[in-house]
Protein backbone atom coordinates (compact mmCIF):
# COMPACT_ATOMS: atom_id res chain seq x y z
CA UNK A 1 0.00 0.00 0.00
CA UNK A 2 3.02 2.80 -0.21
CA UNK A 3 2.79 5.07 -2.55
CA UNK A 4 3.22 8.75 -2.83
CA UNK A 5 -0.14 10.62 -1.60
CA UNK A 6 -0.29 14.27 -2.94
CA UNK A 7 -1.07 17.49 -0.65
CA UNK A 8 -4.48 17.93 -2.75
CA UNK A 9 -5.25 14.08 -2.26
CA UNK A 10 -4.65 14.28 1.68
CA UNK A 11 -7.13 16.84 1.30
CA UNK A 12 -9.75 15.01 -0.51
CA UNK A 13 -9.34 11.87 1.74
CA UNK A 14 -9.92 14.28 4.91
CA UNK A 15 -13.10 15.68 3.33
CA UNK A 16 -14.55 12.12 2.02
CA UNK A 17 -14.87 10.74 5.76
CA UNK A 18 -15.82 14.41 7.13
CA UNK A 19 -18.30 16.14 4.35
CA UNK A 20 -19.66 12.56 3.27
CA UNK A 21 -19.55 11.10 6.42
CA UNK A 22 -17.56 7.76 5.64
CA UNK A 23 -15.94 5.35 7.83
CA UNK A 24 -12.04 5.43 7.98
CA UNK A 25 -12.12 2.27 6.47
CA UNK A 26 -14.02 2.67 3.69
CA UNK A 27 -12.05 5.73 2.87
CA UNK A 28 -8.73 3.47 3.08
CA UNK A 29 -10.10 0.89 0.76
CA UNK A 30 -11.30 3.73 -1.33
CA UNK A 31 -8.39 5.50 -2.01
CA UNK A 32 -6.02 2.56 -1.06
CA UNK A 33 -4.16 4.10 1.78
CA UNK A 34 -3.50 2.33 5.14
CA UNK A 35 -6.51 3.26 8.31
CA UNK A 36 -3.83 4.38 10.60
CA UNK A 37 -2.57 6.68 7.94
CA UNK A 38 -6.14 7.82 7.50
CA UNK A 39 -6.59 8.30 10.95
CA UNK A 40 -3.10 10.60 11.45
CA UNK A 41 -4.33 12.92 8.71
CA UNK A 42 -7.62 13.01 10.66
CA UNK A 43 -6.35 13.95 13.96
CA UNK A 44 -4.07 16.54 12.20
CA UNK A 45 -6.51 18.13 10.31
CA UNK A 46 -8.73 18.28 13.60
CA UNK A 47 -5.91 19.96 15.80
CA UNK A 48 -4.06 22.22 13.11
CA UNK A 49 -6.24 22.56 9.91
CA UNK A 50 -5.32 21.39 6.12
CA UNK A 51 -1.74 23.08 6.43
CA UNK A 52 -1.06 19.88 8.59
CA UNK A 53 -1.24 17.90 6.04
CA UNK A 54 1.80 19.32 4.63
CA UNK A 55 4.58 16.30 3.55
CA UNK A 56 7.75 18.20 5.68
CA UNK A 57 9.73 16.05 3.31
CA UNK A 58 10.10 18.91 0.38
CA UNK A 59 7.67 17.29 -1.58
CA UNK A 60 4.87 20.45 -1.28
CA UNK A 61 4.88 24.30 -1.98
CA UNK A 62 5.62 25.72 1.68
CA UNK A 63 2.91 28.12 2.90
CA UNK A 64 5.14 31.11 2.00
CA UNK A 65 5.56 30.22 -1.52
CA UNK A 66 1.92 29.43 -2.15
CA UNK A 67 0.29 31.95 -3.77
CA UNK A 68 -2.74 33.90 -2.66
CA UNK A 69 -5.04 32.22 -4.75
CA UNK A 70 -3.83 28.77 -3.68
CA UNK A 71 -3.96 30.26 0.63
CA UNK A 72 -7.16 31.33 -0.16
CA UNK A 73 -8.72 28.53 -1.46
CA UNK A 74 -7.05 26.26 1.38
CA UNK A 75 -8.60 28.65 3.74
CA UNK A 76 -12.08 27.80 2.48
CA UNK A 77 -12.18 24.29 2.07
CA UNK A 78 -11.19 24.23 5.64
CA UNK A 79 -14.15 26.65 6.37
CA UNK A 80 -16.28 24.36 4.44
CA UNK A 81 -16.06 21.27 6.59
CA UNK A 82 -15.86 23.45 9.76
CA UNK A 83 -19.79 24.67 8.68
CA UNK A 84 -20.59 20.92 7.48
CA UNK A 85 -19.48 19.10 11.18
CA UNK A 86 -21.28 22.48 13.37
CA UNK A 87 -24.37 21.40 11.18
CA UNK A 88 -23.65 17.56 12.32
Amino acid sequence: MSRKITFEERIRIVEYITVSEHAYSRAAKHYNVSYQQIRFWMLKTTTNGYIALKDRLGWTKPIEKMTEVERLRLKKRQLKIQIKEQEV
